[in-house]
């Protein structure tokens, strides 16, 4: 495939379980009175991992959640896209969804674990010899009271990238309570992909939540990395350079 085409078969989906960390924190706590839970986002960009998926355009995007008290949960969640139609190679796909499953545990009141599979799918048309989107990846993460550190492991081509299996991810977070219902979150993750260390590249995060009640909030983010924007343009657009980004959510 073209450059252009590999740099953006990175732009796939956080989303799921670690999409919206506000989101599962609510989806948690609702879990706490019922197994199944739900959410709808309507975000100013669909942005993951640092990358904008929908090329700086609006975004809707849900999810359904199902957490069992023995801490065994499964879930999907999806969000329109354009980065694939964006490639201009023939690819058709308007849509991710996300299929995951996991276990989470505490080791005490500080400690907790979270080890899963998460599923991205992308349904669409492909021309002959596009390398399939659709990717697996493996995750365990580690908290210790609001911190987290997560790393994921490509089972599959990440993305559309050819001979990728193998890629990863790691990211650490930090979730603070400002009192007044408002939350500041911190993030900075690493893209690795196997094979193509040129569009490798690292993201940063840094979030504000203000939480009205009743399972609605409103985040205001502002997202940037160190990606060569040579090779993270499209359509004129740097779909990998600084961006502040509002989402509003409610969670059932």
């Amino acid at each position: 495939m073209r450059k252009l085409t590999k740099m953006l078969l990175i732009a796939g989906v956080v989303s799921a379980p670690s999409l919206m960390v506000s989101t599962s924190a609510m989806a948690e706590e609702a879990a706490a009175a019922s197994p199944i839970s739900a959410n709808v986002t309507l975000a100013s960009e669909y942005v993951y991992r640092g990358i904008s998926q929908t090329r700086e355009k609006m975004a809707l995007q849900g999810g359904f959640d199902y957490a069992h008290a023995s801490g065994f949960y499964a879930g999907v969640w999806g969000s329109n896209i354009s980065w694939l139609e964006d490639v201009g190679a023939g690819a058709s796909s308007s849509v991710e969804i996300d299929l995951y499953g996991g276990y989470k545990g505490k080791i005490n009141d500080d400690f907790s674990y979270d080890v899963g599979y998460l599923r991205y799918e992308y349904p669409g048309s492909y021309p002959a010899g596009f390398v399939s989107p659709n990717t697996d990846e493996l995750y365990v993460a580690g908290s210790y009271k609001m911190f987290t550190l997560k790393y994921s492991h490509s089972l599959s081509n990440l993305f559309g990238y050819d001979n990728s299996k193998g890629s990863s991810y790691i990211d650490a977070s930090a979730n603070f309570d400002l009192g007044s219902g408002f939350s500041l979150g911190l993030h900075a993750g690493h893209q690795k992909i196997k094979n193509y260390s040129d569009f490798s590249y690292t993201d940063y995060k840094v979030g504000v939540t203000k939480d009205f009640g009743g399972g609605l909030s409103v985040t205001g983010a502002y997202i940037d990395t160190n990606a060569d924007d040579n090779l993270y343009t499209v359509k004129g657009s740097k779909i990998a350079d600084g961006r502040f980004v509002l989402s509003v959510t409610k969670a059932f």
